[in-house]
């Protein structure tokens, strides 16, 4: 079972969401007819794409998910469904569990990295690689076998610690992957997409749990993701780090937003669109038919993100305005 998650079943089965379908285009969460959950922004021309896990639970499930979805917008109200681009099924070496995604556009194709459960042959969580000619698919696996196993990462604490890749293009056309659970790792990629070129490093940054998410402004690597203070905290809030070079030092910068509203996990996945910089999240406040949202039933939020004149970003405030709401005067 995913991380020690058995105490927070019950949590699960009493939130009480008060969010229906019904809302302001744009207003969060931003998809009100599906459960999503882990989104990964990217943006292509006039458009951002969101990739997104399709959380499938019925009931006291914890997690039950089976394909990735997309959807795209060029206004950052209304969003376009382009359906589903991958089922886990496609790998065929993988067994369940279409976990966390994200994908890149680089040398004219679009490369999909995602968490799944790998077969007996190599037990444990692993990630894989495809892809597509198109933003919206269909993908297809580039690789035929698994990029990184468990089995990559001896000194980790458990098999689920190899999950939730960020895949991030630098200015001199390098591209490196980051993932991890309670650990942190990153390794740069062959210019195929589809190997690793060199070591796997650690990075594991404070309160380090998962999610983590590569972007870069001006000088400074941005290293998010979310956090878990056992010692104080029952839910997953998002911290992050910067750096001045992949290789590091990341310097940890503290706590930039708190838990999503009834949610354990909490996922981030930031782009700038059209001038604008947004960080986009989930939550689990919405409520489909008689099904409230849970653990295994999140839903995609999407805040502004705003940056301090030295670098630092701003604290964001999870809103059910979202982008909808006048923007703050600096």
């Amino acid at each position: 079972m995913r991380r020690s998650l058995l105490p927070f079943l019950t949590l699960a089965a009493i939130a009480a969401p008060a969010l229906s379908q019904d809302a302001a285009p744009g207003s969060n969460p931003i998809i009100r007819d599906k459960f999503t959950a882990d989104p990964a922004p990217m943006v292509d021309g006039d458009r951002l794409y969101l990739y997104v896990g399709h959380d499938e639970a019925q009931r006291d499930e914890m997690f039950n998910m089976k394909e990735w979805l997309v959807y795209s917008t060029t206004d950052m109200r209304h969003w376009t469904d382009h359906g589903p681009i991958m089922k886990v099924s496609d790998f065929k070496w993988a067994k369940k569990d279409a976990w966390a995604s994200q994908t890149i556009r680089k040398n004219g194709r679009y490369w999909f990295y995602a968490a799944v459960e790998h077969d007996n042959t190599h037990p444990g969580k692993a990630i894989a690689v495809a892809v597509s000619d198109r933003p919206t698919g269909p993908f297809v696996d580039a690789k035929g076998s698994a990029l990184i196993t468990n089995q990559m990462t001896p000194k980790g604490t458990h098999s689920w610690e190899d999950i939730d890749p960020t895949v991030f293009t630098d200015d001199d056309g390098t591209s490196w992957i980051a993932w991890g659970n309670r650990q942190a790792y990153i390794a740069k990629l062959k210019s195929n997409m589809i190997e690793l070129d060199g070591p796997i490093r650690e990075i594991t940054p404070p309160l380090f749990e998962e999610g983590p998410w590569l972007h870069k402004r001006g000088r400074f690597y941005y290293l998010t993701y979310a956090s878990l203070d056992r010692a104080t905290h029952r839910d997953e809030r998002i911290s992050y780090a910067t750096a001045t070079s992949l290789d590091g030092p990341w310097t940890y910068r503290g706590e930039l937003t708190g838990s999503g509203k009834y949610s354990f996990t909490i996922h981030p996945g930031i782009a700038e669109f059209k001038g604008n910089w947004y960080i986009f999240l989930h939550n689990a406040t919405l409520a489909i038919g008689d099904l409230n949202g849970a653990i295994g039933r999140r839903a995609v939020t999407v805040e502004r993100l705003e940056y301090n004149p030295d670098g630092t970003l701003k604290p964001v405030v999870q809103t059910e305005a979202g982008v909808t709401a006048r923007p703050a005067r600096n």
